[in-house]
């Protein structure tokens, strides 16, 4: 996080009440209006502090309300690049679950101080997207390089519990993320572990399908250019 001169981090209490302050206001839109209401564009930027620092949800340009009897709305594709879930960036069907991604970003913007896209992190030969650039330390098990730098003293327990919310919020598949009402409770550990022990699992999957892709494709590519080398080399 790039900080102003004379500008001071929030402190990580402070980012927990960001964190579980959204998650009510996203509760209530989702599951205690009628009709309900999808944000469309839950963002750090997004989310308002008062004179206490409690969070409140803004912006409500691109919200959308919707019958309860419906899954979601087919709307032309708007919001921020970074935090749009992928099946709304693909087919422009938007639900609540687009929303539960987007919070997953902004947790993650919360806990690291960095932009969901940023084209810097390319210098130090990382990854574009904060999501991947997040999974890719996990892997290495690198905790306190996840954490903002301006983050003097915090709870590596509590940064733990929403690094796995929000991975949890940010999966590929709409059906594989929580509702809401789930966020919160697991934000107070609730029914975190089991949640976060299937994800894992998952996680090992895709990584192992991902390896025998990328093997499968330089094989391939290897292959094409030994049979490239002997037309080549063959007599004319």
């Amino acid at each position: 996080m790039n900080l102003k001169p004379g500008e001071k981090a929030l402190d990580w209490p402070t980012r927990k009440r960001i964190a579980f302050g959204a998650a009510h206001g996203l509760e209530y839109l989702h599951d205690h209006c009628n009709p309900k209401i999808i944000h469309r564009d839950l963002k750090a930027a997004n989310i308002l502090l008062d004179d206490d620092f409690e969070a409140v949800l803004g912006d409500f340009g691109l919200a959308k309300v919707v019958d309860t009897k419906l899954t979601h709305i087919t709307t032309q594709v708007r919001g921020t690049m970074g935090h749009i879930a992928p099946e709304y960036l693909s087919t422009g069907k938007s639900s609540e679950k687009t929303d539960v991604f987007g919070y997953g970003v902004t947790l993650l913007e919360l806990v690291t101080g960095q932009r969901a896209i940023d084209f810097a992190r390319l210098e130090e030969e990382e990854d574009v997207l904060l999501l991947d650039h997040i999974k890719k330390l996990l892997r290495e098990k690198r905790l306190e390089d996840i954490v903002d730098k301006n983050l003097i003293t915090y709870d590596p327990k509590e940064v733990e519990t929403i690094i796995q919310v929000a991975l949890l919020c940010t999966q590929s598949s709409q059906e594989d993320r929580p509702k809401m009402a789930e966020i919160v409770s697991m934000l107070q550990g609730v029914g975190l572990s089991e949640r976060w022990a299937e994800w894992e699992q998952l996680e090992e999957v895709r990584n192992q399908e991902f390896s025998l892709m990328s093997h499968q494709f330089a094989w391939a590519e290897e292959s094409t250019h030994d049979q490239q080398a002997i037309q080549l080399s063959e007599a004319r």
